[in-house]
């Protein structure tokens, strides 16, 4: 396996990643970073979350700017609020020994707009941006992006499945200067293809295959049950685990606040996380969930994109995703750090099937569940 300075990285960079805990880089971060670092190219990474793309697109985007040029050379789009915060706290991070300082805002949603254009006023490098907040921004002329060298689209399959499309291809027009557009997505919907087709020129492609991303630490079980008996296993299954935290996953909005009052009604201290909630309740959902105060966390696949919360001790699928992909993305929420975790898929009869579909593409191994 290379090393980072095997990939180009710089020592700086390299000494802020050892402070990080990293220091071997991931599949998707060893094939990119050279590829992006070496010449001017589109370039579309397909990766699971949780695979460390951040970091695949950072090192190239921070080594490529000029600190020098008071001017916004990079533009990252995020479909979210939490990601664009993380996104942006990483690349912070990843500048701490940077022979000059790298500057980089984020602007989002659920913020006042003002502060964020004062912000803006600031030497700025590099923008996070959730697509509406930009949008904002570029309705009141608060934000020059004619400039930038570098468009990354991160989780670029969730923000067309947020509705994000028009602001996207508004945002794309826009920036019509001499730019390299990186795409990273865990997932490649139709959608995207005409993105790519638009507004890309024959970029380079790279895949991580899936199965090769499960995580050793996650225990993957099941158990068979009748709709009947959905909810009474939850249950049963939840007051075993004693105190411990879980994620529960639903396919719907509606689902996932109906599982959250059987769940509270229960006894449960439960929060609930999905694409309709304001940003202020989503806020405070995550941090109730983070510091203890709920147990479980109910929430839809989407919402769940890009939310890193440690110590999570089990994941729960209470209905299995649509997308197979998701599955990963899901179990991937627990064992994190080194852990270990368990993933529980509770199914019924007629989706056995399913579940074995699961196995041979993921090639893990289901366990049956007894609760004790």
């Amino acid at each position: 396996m290379k090393n980072f300075k095997d990939l180009g990285v710089t020592p700086e960079f390299i000494k802020s990643m050892k402070e990080m805990g990293v220091n071997q880089p991931t599949e998707i971060q060893e094939r990119s970073i050279p590829k992006l670092l070496e010449g001017q190219i589109d370039y579309i990474g397909k990766a699971q979350t949780g695979t460390g793309k951040t970091i695949a697109f950072g090192l190239p985007l921070l080594q490529k700017i000029n600190p020098k040029k008071n001017e916004i050379q990079v533009l990252v789009l995020a479909p979210t609020r939490e990601l664009a915060q993380q996104i942006k706290k990483q690349l912070f991070k990843l500048t701490k020994y940077a022979s000059e300082r790298i500057f980089c805002e984020a602007v989002y949603g659920g913020e006042k707009i003002d502060v964020q254009i004062k912000n803006l006023e600031r030497t700025t490098h590099v923008v996070v941006a959730t697509p509406g907040r930009l949008c904002d921004l570029l309705d009141r002329s608060a934000i020059d992006i004619s400039n930038i060298k570098m468009l990354v689209l991160d989780e670029a399959d969730e923000m067309l499945s947020m509705g994000f499309l028009p602001d996207l291809n508004r945002i794309l027009k826009f920036s019509t200067g001499a730019k390299n557009t990186w795409l990273f997505s865990a997932t490649f919907p139709n959608a995207l293809n005409s993105l790519v087709k638009t507004y890309m020129n024959n970029p380079v492609r790279v895949e991580v295959e899936s199965e090769q991303l499960v995580n050793e630490n996650i225990s993957h079980k099941f158990i068979s049950t009748t709709i009947g008996q959905k909810l009474d296993v939850l249950v049963s299954f939840v007051e075993s685990r004693g105190m411990e935290k879980g994620i529960v996953f639903c396919k719907t909005k509606l689902g996932a606040q109906k599982l959250k009052e059987e769940l509270s009604e229960e006894g449960f201290s439960v929060s609930a996380l999905e694409g309709d909630m304001g940003q202020r309740d989503r806020e405070k959902s995550l941090r109730s969930f983070k510091n203890g105060a709920s147990q479980l966390l109910v929430c839809t696949d989407v919402a769940a994109r890009g939310i890193d919360v440690p110590n999570v001790n089990f994941v729960i699928h209470y209905q299995l995703p649509e997308n197979t992909e998701y599955f990963v993305h899901r179990s991937g929420r627990t064992a994190r750090g080194g852990n270990k975790g368990l993933s529980l898929a509770i199914v019924l009869s007629k989706e056995l099937e399913q579940l074995q579909g699961l196995q041979k593409e993921f090639k893990i191994y289901f366990g049956k569940y007894t609760i004790v």
